[in-house]
């Protein structure tokens, strides 16, 4: 099986390095989404979650209207492809304790992967695995 057979489809919710931090947890709240990807000229720049807006924004006391996505976002982007085995996603998946992969084709993004999916598609131990592992801070039995 591959990452395309499997990953979430349609249209990802994307934010351009400019967005202010309000509208970021405004998209992820409509949206029922932890994380926006965030692209210039269609191209992957950067990744924001939830968790980011928590502890770079909200913990550092900073103005949501007036702090723009960039200053927050994660450009350290791991990713995957849709013809990616799935297999090789989740050990990328495990090995950097993530919980969603941005899924690129020709420089695009074209979806997510993330565990919901997975949890869709693999057998419960294989989901229990996989989750146990990304969770681990120590997941050297994980491979």
């Amino acid at each position: 099986m591959r990452v395309k057979d499997c990953m979430c489809c349609g249209e990802v919710v994307q934010a351009t390095p400019e967005t202010n931090l309000c509208e970021i947890a405004k998209l992820m709240d409509t949206n029922h989404v932890g994380c926006i990807p965030v692209c210039q000229d269609e191209k992957i720049v950067g990744f924001v979650t939830d968790r980011d807006l928590v502890t770079r924004a909200v913990a550092s006391y900073k103005d949501c209207n007036a702090t723009k996505v960039s200053d927050i976002m994660n450009t350290n982007i791991i990713k995957t492809t849709p013809d990616t085995e799935i297999g090789d996603a989740i050990e990328v998946m495990e090995k950097n304790q993530i919980r969603r992969l941005p899924v690129i084709e020709n420089n695009k993004i074209v979806g997510m992967l993330t565990i919901s999916d997975l949890a869709s598609y693999l057998d419960e131990d294989e989901v229990g695995h996989t989750v146990e592992c990304i969770c681990d801070g120590d997941n050297y039995h994980c491979s």
